[in-house]
């Protein structure tokens, strides 16, 4: 089932404990198409699939990452994205978005995404150990 646009940027909001939905959205469509580059075939169609219209397109119009990023590579690179991060807060909107698309995703769809990515990503989705 997908998620609706609102009720997934509630939710990013609410984890994130950011101020406006400006931001969570910001969070969002940044995580995302980070993620998105790393993804790749069904497992990204199916996570596409699960969320709001907009933010799918995201997730499967990245730019191409020309090697997969380590988790904490990964929250840097979310840092040099959103303007005034520090990693301590890019690891904060990661969690919040990774988290939000797991919950949407379902566990059997996460478990097929943590394959795809390198070790340690289990714990920015909110879902430790669950490889």
């Amino acid at each position: 089932m997908v998620m609706r646009w609102e009720a997934f940027l509630r939710e990013v909001e609410e984890r994130g404990e950011y101020r406006t939905t400006e931001e969570a959205e910001r969070a969002a469509r940044t995580v995302l198409a980070l993620l998105g580059a790393h993804l790749v075939g069904e497992v990204r169609a199916d996570l596409a699939a699960r969320l709001p219209e907009d933010l799918a397109l995201v997730l499967l119009n990245p730019l191409q990452a020309r090697e997969p990023l380590s988790p904490e590579r990964f929250v840097r690179a979310t840092a040099a994205w959103i303007e005034g991060a520090t990693e301590q807060t890019a690891a904060w909107d990661v969690g919040a978005v990774l988290s939000v698309a797991a919950d949407a995703a379902g566990e059997e769809l996460v478990r097929s995404i943590l394959f795809q990515l390198p070790a340690g990503y289990d714990l920015l989705f909110g879902r430790p150990q669950l490889v």
